[in-house]
């Protein structure tokens, strides 16, 4: 490894564990602090798919205004008491209106690609707060969504760069190997089974990080096709050694959103 990949490594190590820190302080306070963390994190997604979409000022900052409303209209996701008595109702409404303001926007900036920035920022991050205020075990729960895409992440990179081979999909990502992929499942289901055994999880936890892991590296690809559509290198600037925020949240976008389906079809 020559210097200037150390460096870029050591950079990127100590900016993930900065990111991890800052999201498991909002996660163990759960609530409104978590709530915020993913409006936050919501906008920024918009914000950034709306520059990578070429939109123009006012269309972006539209959109912006819009995600935001969007994740003040799901508060009540951040009141374990509602989630408990409205679950199905809260989101059936936050569907059908994140959806309706989708095509909205769609039709408002004449670019349908920002309906679905919409959709794409807005459902994982009320999924996240839904997820992390569940009755009991939402702490571990919502931790356990977010390892797996964490360990996807790091066992793709280490095992990708270490046995390298045949690559995952070229024209999409060019970096990304078949080993890697096989490296991140290995990691997400032995972390992923570790979580659930300490936070006493349903048997779901148990065998599911494996095949959410492909879930959280085809969300990558898509975002990699996504950049290159767009001639960029990276969604956004804003995260030392990692990117944008998209760049970050590509695997949490699907993982997120099944997992919560999974709670409310029953399976957790």
């Amino acid at each position: 490894m020559t210097k200037a990949a150390a460096s870029e490594l050591q950079v990127r190590i100590i900016s993930g564990i900065v990111m991890i820190a800052v999201a498991l302080g909002a996660l163990s306070f759960g609530g409104y602090a978590f709530w915020a963390l993913a409006s936050v994190l919501a906008v920024l997604m918009m914000i950034e798919w709306s520059a990578m979409a070429k939109a123009g000022r006012w269309q972006t900052i539209l959109a912006a205004v819009i995600v935001g409303g969007l994740m003040l209209s799901a508060l009540s996701f951040a009141d374990p008491l509602m989630i408990a008595t409205y679950s199905g109702s809260l989101i059936a409404q936050t569907v059908d209106l994140t959806g309706l303001a989708a095509i909205l926007l769609a039709v408002i900036s004449f670019r349908a690609r920002l309906g679905a920035g919409v959709l794409y920022s807005v459902l994982p991050a009320v999924a996240l707060v839904f997820l992390r205020e569940q009755p009991g075990q939402g702490l571990f729960l919502a931790l356990w969504t977010l390892v797996i895409v964490w360990a996807t992440d790091i066992g793709a990179f280490f095992a990708g760069r270490a046995i390298g081979g045949p690559k995952l999909a070229p024209r999409m990502s060019p970096n990304k190997t078949w080993a890697g992929l096989l490296g991140g499942m290995a990691a997400a289901g032995t972390i992923g089974a570790l979580i659930a055994s300490v936070g006493g999880l349903p048997l779901f936890c148990w065998i599911a990080g494996a095949p959410l892991a492909i879930a959280a590296q085809m969300g990558d690809l898509l975002e990699s096709w996504l950049k290159r559509r767009s001639g960029v290198k990276d969604s956004g600037t804003l995260l030392p050694g990692h990117g944008g925020v998209l760049d970050r949240l590509d695997g949490v976008v699907p993982v997120a959103v099944l997992v919560a389906a999974a709670v409310v079809g029953g399976m957790l």
